[in-house]
């Protein structure tokens, strides 16, 4: 575990910012700084502009889970391991996407599925 505490740090710190993104995307789609606007054309763009806050939260909270199971392999002692093949995750590719749970063979096998 301790050669990917620098990793599990960089992983916390990015957890941190992404659960102040989706604050901020939670007050923004509740419309806690301002209530709906009263004219009908205003609604239908703040509903769209609410459509597309609702996917970059959706989209940050799947990366959430992401880090958050790879923080959990840190500990565990398997970070690094692909959980399809059993062989080693190389470290350019952990270094890019540090929460990779697939060596990169595997992983481009599972999105042409």
């Amino acid at each position: 575990m301790k050669e990917y505490q620098e990793v599990r740090t960089h992983l916390l710190d990015m957890l941190e910012e992404l659960d102040d993104r989706l604050s901020k995307i939670t007050d923004d789609v509740r419309h806690v700084d301002k209530p709906l606007d009263q004219d009908f054309s205003e609604q239908a763009v703040e509903a769209e502009n609410d459509e597309v806050l609702d996917a970059l939260g959706n989209t940050a909270r799947d990366e959430v889970e992401k880090i958050k199971q790879a923080i959990s392999r840190i500990d565990a002692g398997t970070y690094g391991i692909c959980l399809i093949c059993g062989e080693p995750i190389k470290k350019e590719r952990l270094a890019v996407l540090p929460y990779a749970n697939q060596c990169i063979r595997c992983a481009e096998r599972s999105e042409r599925k």
